[in-house]
């Protein structure tokens, strides 16, 4: 049963999944409107995470001769072959796919279900079969798939597109390059054996260092332009924290583009977003409280 649970867990990718349903819920508390009730909440987040774990276990489908090459992605099923790769894989992710979308337009709508599409299909076909084996702006134009949950738990509030949700967008969309970029530049054989060329494998570290550090200063400053539109100390607190140590990690590394300082840098990307979202979250239940 244990196996059974930690096959699904890595097929479904369900740790990023998580990651990118806590996105939508970012996007439902930081937009004026109603509340929606729990049972619409809980049902736009699972919607959310159901299309990422579609995209995510044909993502697995797709690369599985590459996993085989990499030290950190060679115990997925696919590679393994403890999955046998057939066209019924294919068919039950495009099920999983279309249940979620029908989950998000009963419970957000259709504008929220068209943005759950546009997260999945950027990452399993933009990202996985385009781009990802043929371009360093692999992981650029893939950070917009997360930016895409946060609009669709926005849009199952209001429709019309409002500014904080749209900015928390632009804050993940510059979050995901230098997130990866980091890991990338820690495992760095891993990817070279694999033939992807992530930044940090065909550009100098001045350059690749550099990238990361102003990706993590942008987005610590667009972070803080909530503040001015009625969010308090909670989401200041934050963002300011998570965003800060963000980019102090950062310029640790364009100092020192060590193996070390590159997987602490990996690390510190995923505190600033845990900091935010978890911001985010307990300002807006403050105030529809208040």
């Amino acid at each position: 049963m244990l196996a059974a649970v930690r096959l699904t867990v890595s097929l479904l990718k369900l740790r990023i999944g998580i990651a990118i349903a806590a996105g939508a819920l970012a996007g439902i508390a930081a937009t004026n409107g109603p509340a929606p009730p729990f049972w619409r909440v809980a049902v736009i987040a699972l919607a959310v995470l159901g299309a990422s774990g579609a995209a995510g276990a044909f993502n697995h489908y797709y690369e599985r001769d590459l996993d085989r090459l990499m030290w950190r992605t060679r115990g997925r099923p696919f590679a393994t072959g403890a999955f046998r790769p057939s066209w019924w894989w294919l068919a039950g992710f495009v099920v999983l796919l279309a249940a979620s979308l029908a989950l998000a337009a009963a419970a957000g709508g259709g504008i929220s279900a068209a943005y759950v599409f546009l997260g999945a299909f950027t990452y399993g076909v933009v990202y996985t079969v385009w781009l990802k084996r043929r371009s360093a702006w692999n992981i650029v134009v893939g950070g917009l798939a997360g930016s895409f949950a946060v609009m669709a738990g926005a849009a199952a509030v209001d429709a019309t597109p409002q500014l904080v949700p749209t900015v928390l967008a632009l804050v993940l969309f510059l979050w995901t390059p230098p997130h990866f970029w980091s890991l990338a530049a820690a495992k760095g054989d891993d990817y070279r054996n694999a033939g992807i060329p992530m930044l940090p494998l065909v550009a100098p570290a001045s350059a690749w260092t550099l990238a990361i550090l102003a990706h993590a200063v942008a987005l610590f400053a667009i972070s803080l332009v909530p503040l001015f539109y009625g969010y308090g100390l909670i989401y200041g607190l934050g963002a300011g924290l998570g965003g800060a140590y963000f980019v102090w990690k950062s310029w640790r590394l364009h100092c020192a583009p060590t193996k070390q300082n590159a997987m602490a840098n990996f690390f510190a990307s995923l505190i600033q977003l845990g900091l935010l979202i978890i911001g985010v979250v307990l300002d807006g239940a403050v105030g529809a409280w208040t």
